[in-house]
This record gives structure tokens, C-alpha cells and sequence, in this order.
């Protein structure tokens, strides 16, 4: 039954009657001051939106403040107290068709039209590695192909009136990938704030104690990506784990503790039970900043996260075991990770162990001037202020 009402969801007819709805519901009276936010496709409380939506929450009185979200995260806005409407909903589809603003990191449905009267802020999710839209040789994302994902993607940027970025470097990949004119606001990520202000023992150790993580260990935060070619679905992939958890486990395991943090396009739910107290999974319910505030080690492979671990100067390794697949066939990248990852790449558990027992011994100046240079490319403007910058630059503009 849940098969059939997907597809009956997914089905072209369903798609231009929700199409209709949206449309009809455009005509009633505009709500000015209403800002509807997402995050992940309404799967989280996170990045971005989270950060403008807090920073408003704090300092702009008269908005409405609304979340979009899916369904069984009720309960952590309902006992957050922050508003919110189911995603998809009768409700949703009046709302989000009145209000003056949208505002989330990942694309919106092809079928859902923007409102003549709506500014639509895409505030994105990250620093890209990885070739982006126009820029990918190949796509193997399913349902779809280069020439359609392309185009579909082309669309939906010409809606955006405002598209975030972090840095120059990001600003010229996104114009060209996403074939972006619009206004681009280049004030550092929002999301990065807590990672200048928040980043002290008094934080660290409260979070700690939030996510039931031992204050007398370490911590390694383990967040890979996703790949475009192991898939289940559009929307769900496959991931098999290449970590040796129990190796880890014997040789870390006096000193360390591991979070998993999986990628949210990741299916796969972990069984971690025999690892009860080393290993953590927090793939779901959690902002991933606090993730990196907690933690002493990254390790993540292709994923857009090291950049914003960057601005805490804390080591990373690079656990690339299928990087000859992946630059050269999957995805391809803007630069060479081999020279410029500020941390060595590993392809191996033993080799991982290996790193993070040097990271006890001295310091490597060859790495720590590697991390500097990284810092001053892709982080100069991460100083704590992003949201208000940002918050400034949309809400004191266009009306």
C-alpha cells in the first residue's frame, strides 16, 4: 500500500494537480512578513536556515517564523517550541504559496511555482569539492540524465533572488555551474558562526553531556558523503561501511570515542549495538555543527564538511579508499585533493589509526602551513558575524 501511494505520489497527473493547488492558493493575500525555512528538504533542523532563522528569531521582532518539515520530526519542534507545518500538507501548500519568503539550502520540488510576490533566499550547503550541475561530466543519479538534471537545475536557479556563498571561490563555481545572475550575498556561511563563538570548554563540555559522549575521551566524528552511483532510489543510496570499527575499537578505544554522522540522502541504518559505548550514531536529530564542535578528529572522504571544520584548526584525515572511481567517474573534482587537503589522505583503518596516533606525537609544520593556506582560501570570511551580515543584507533590502 505505501508503494502504490508513492507512486501515485510521484505520478505526473499528482504532480501538476499539486501544481494547481499551489497556484490557486498564490492568489489569496500575500503574508509580508511571514518566512517560511527548510532545511534538507524539510529532513532536519540544521545549516543554514537554522542560523538565519535563530538569528532573526533573537534580533527581528514582527516576522513570522515557520519551518517546513517532514513527517516524524514533529516532536523535536513541537518540544523545541519552534513552529512549524508538516511538508506537503494542506497547510503547507497556503503557506508557503502566501508568504513573502523562502528561505533553505537544497532545491525545491520541479513542480512547486514561485509566486510573483515571493523572495526566494537559497542559502546552499557548502564549499564544493566536487563538480556541481554544469560542471559534471556525467551524471548517475537515478531517474534522471545529464542533459534533464542540468536543465532541471537551471530552472529552479532562476528563481532564486538571493544565493549564498562563502567565499569567492565558491561565488564563480556557483555562477557558472548553476548559471546563477542573480544577487549573490558572499558574507561567510551563517551555519559557521557557532564555530567561532561557541568553540570553548564551557559549550563543548554541555554538549558533551547532551549527546551522552564521555568528557574523559577524545572524540573522532567519521562523516562521509554520498555516491550517485549506489543507489536505491532518487533520494536514497546505498553505503557500505569501510571502517574497521572493531579495529578501531582495539586500538582507540582507551582514548577515543567515534560518532557516526551519515550523509542525509544515506539509507542505510547502522547496527552499532556491539559497540555500545565506543561508537555513537548521529546521522539523524542532531546539527552536525555541534558534531564538529564536540570532536577532536574528522574523518570524511569527498564531503564538503572539512571546509567548515577548518575554521576549528583540528586535524583531519581524508579516508579516500575509492578516489580513482570517484574523481575520475562519479563525480570529478575543482581541485587536486592529494596537494591541497589540509590532512593527509588514508586508505585503510590501519592507516587511519596509524594518523591519529601521530597526532599525539609533535607538531608537523608542513601540515600546520598546509591548513593555514587552506584556512586563508576558503575561510577568510568565517568571523561569527554570517547570519547578521547576511540577515542585514536580505531583510534590510528587497520588500
Amino acid at each position: 500500500m505505501k508503494a502504490l501511494l508513492k507512486q501515485l505520489k510521484q505520478h505526473p497527473f499528482s504532480r501538476q494537480v499539486s501544481r494547481w493547488v499551489f497556484l490557486a492558493a498564490a492568489q489569496l493575500p500575500v503574508q509580508h512578513k511571514l518566512i517560511m525555512f527548510e532545511s534538507f528538504s524539510g529532513k532536519q533542523y540544521s545549516c543554514n536556515p537554522r542560523a538565519i532563522y535563530e538569528y532573526l528569531n533573537q534580533h527581528s521582532e514582527g516576522y513570522e517564523l515557520i519551518w517546513s518539515i517532514n513527517k516524524g520530526q514533529e516532536s523535536f519542534f513541537k518540544n523545541a517550541g519552534i513552529p512549524y507545518i508538516r511538508r506537503l500538507s494542506l497547510q503547507w501548500f497556503i503557506k508557503m504559496a502566501r508568504a513573502k519568503y523562502w528561505v533553505t539550502n537544497s532545491r525545491m520540488p520541479s513542480w512547486v511555482p514561485k509566486p510573483k510576490h515571493n523572495i526566494y533566499i537559497q542559502t546552499w550547503h557548502g564549499t564544493p569539492l566536487k563538480r556541481l550541475v554544469a560542471d559534471m561530466e556525467e551524471v548517475h543519479m537515478p531517474g534522471t540524465d545529464r542533459k534533464s538534471y542540468i536543465e532541471g537545475f537551471h530552472q529552479e536557479a532562476k528563481h532564486w533572488d538571493y544565493l549564498l556563498s562563502p567565499n569567492q571561490y565558491s561565488s564563480e563555481i556557483f555562477k557558472r555551474a548553476f548559471d546563477y545572475s542573480g544577487e549573490i550575498i558572499e558574507k561567510g556561511y551563517p551555519r559557521n558562526d557557532d564555530l567561532i563563538n561557541l568553540n570553548h570548554e564551557e559549550e563543548i563540555s554541555k554538549l558533551k553531556e547532551q549527546y551522552g559522549l564521555p568528557k574523559s575521551k577524545k572524540v573522532i566524528l567519521y562523516a562521509p558523503t554520498w555516491r550517485d552511483n549506489d543507489f536505491y532510489e532518487p533520494g536514497r543510496y546505498k553505503f557500505k561501511l569501510q571502517l574497521d570499527l572493531s579495529m578501531l575499537q582495539k586500538e582507540l578505544g582507551s582514548q577515543y570515542v567515534v560518532i557516526l554522522r551519515m550523509h542525509s540522502f544515506i539509507s542505510e541504518s547502522l547496527d552499532i549495538s556491539e559497540f555500545e559505548g565506543f561508537v555513537f550514531d548521529y546521522s539523524k536529530g542532531v546539527d552536525i555543527t555541534n558534531l564538529y564542535l564536540v570532536s577532536d578528529v574528522l574523518i570524511t572522504d569527498y564531503s564538503s564538511v572539512f571546509f567548515d571544520y577548518a575554521i576549528l584548526r583540528r586535524p583531519m584525515l581524508f579516508f579516500t579508499y575509492d578516489i580513482e572511481l570517484y574523481r575520475g567517474k562519479i563525480r570529478g573534482f575543482y581541485f587536486d585533493l592529494e596537494k591541497e587537503a589540509p590532512g593527509p589522505l588514508v586508505m585503510n583503518t590501519q592507516q587511519i589509526i596509524d594518523e591519529i596516533q601521530k597526532f599525539n606525537d609533535d607538531s608537523n609544520p608542513e601540515q600546520e602551513q598546509k591548513m593555514a593556506s587552506f584556512i586563508d582560501r576558503f575561510c577568510y570570511l568565517e568571523k561569527g558575524e554570517s547570519a547578521k551580515k547576511t540577515v542585514e543584507a536580505v531583510f534590510g533590502g528587497k520588500e
